[in-house]
């Protein structure tokens, strides 16, 4: 048998998919399985087995061979017997019938029904309004739909031997020491700038856990958040806080360095699912969009938010400009949450334990 998964275009849904790319590597153990997405995103699943081939899409890509009519052709050069889509996108559907695959399994969205031959309507309510599902679930939920098991909805990365030679030499450049641990900072992300905190709140925060928990702090970075990130290392004016703007960035890098730390305090932004996936202690902070979409069933995490009237509003960039449930989100609210989870990181019985499931943490 020969699968086609189209993959996520965003590096945290792709993260969010690998209970998919898992259970169909289990439920066909004897298929070719190929992965088809952005080129940006696939270091993402760097050192996992599930795929056989990796075929590279991207639909405005500079170059012709991760376009569409090249995806196409290349698709078409063997007989496909089955294409999931995981994005929602009526131009996956359309690249899978173009491309000959006999089965295509989707949602039904975006005028693309025609197009499919297993659809499943997205979850609404009473009146027909979207209802807010977890991605993790509503990625599984297609694949009951052709009756392939899944173990669960366990996120799952792996890093491989040069990620994390990266990141050692990392550590040796920046003077990183992990005896005492090492908190992980992430701001921003491809959303837009209303899921940032402000440079100067996380630097307050970089200072802190430095000064009073004695933790090296990594402030992580993409390459268009190079100069956040050396600002927040700036602003917190600490010989334990480091940015990695300066070093050869990567996926692998970030995700190496997430791997080893003892916590990651992030905006709801890609790298937040890192933590989930590779099991480390996350303190998430979410202002602008909906915590049910991107519930993680991670063990060992809490979110943190300021509600506001306009909110969550679902907006790359705040409509009102005032930008308040980031802005109003209070250091020391993010530093005592940092506080217990490194306390219980490090066996230490903390005032307040994570449960068994993510919590949502709001003023008292």
């Amino acid at each position: 048998m020969n699968i086609v998964v189209f993959c996520p275009s965003l590096i945290g849904d792709t993260v969010m998919a690998t209970p998919v790319f898992r259970a169909l590597r289990r439920g066909y153990p004897q298929a070719k399985l190929t992965a088809v997405l952005r080129p940006n995103v696939a270091p993402v699943l760097d050192g996992a087995e599930w795929f056989d081939e990796t075929v590279f899409f991207h639909p405005h890509g500079k170059l012709r061979e991760h376009r569409a009519t090249a995806v196409v052709k290349r698709l078409r050069s063997e007989r496909r017997d089955m294409a999931v889509l995981l994005p929602n996108s009526f131009r996956s559907a359309w690249v899978a019938w173009l491309s000959g695959v006999k089965r295509r399994v989707g949602y039904d969205r975006y005028a693309r029904g025609l197009l499919l031959t297993d659809r499943l309507p997205p979850p609404r309510d009473a009146a027909g309004k979207l209802l807010p599902c977890p991605i993790v679930e509503y990625y599984l939920a297609l694949l009951r739909l052709i009756g392939c098991p899944s173990d669960g909805v366990r996120l799952e990365l792996a890093t491989t031997a040069a990620d994390e030679a990266a990141a050692d030499e990392a550590c040796r450049a920046l003077g990183v020491s992990a005896e005492q641990g090492i908190v992980c900072l992430n701001n921003g992300g491809a959303f837009g700038p209303a899921k940032s905190w402000p440079n100067a709140s996380y630097g307050i925060l970089a200072r802190r856990l430095a000064e009073e928990l004695g933790v090296s702090v990594v402030v992580l970075c993409g390459p268009s958040e190079r100069e956040a990130s050396r600002k927040i290392a700036e602003l917190a004016g600490h010989p334990r806080v480091v940015s990695l703007a300066d070093q050869p960035l990567s996926l692998g890098l970030s995700k190496a360095f997430v791997r080893r730390a003892s916590l990651l305090v992030t905006t709801d932004s890609g790298p937040r699912h890192f933590g989930a996936a590779l099991g480390t202690p996350v303190v998430s902070l979410f202002g602008p969009t909906r915590i049910e979409w991107t519930r993680t069933n991670h063990p060992h995490a809490v979110h943190i938010y300021h509600p506001v009237p306009c909110g969550p509003c679902q907006r790359p960039v705040c409509p009102l400009g005032h930008h308040d449930c980031m802005t109003r989100l209070a250091p020391d609210r993010v530093f005592e949450a940092a506080r217990r989870m490194l306390a219980g990181r490090r066996g230490i019985v903390p005032s307040l334990q994570p449960g068994a499931r993510e919590n949502s943490w709001r003023p008292g």
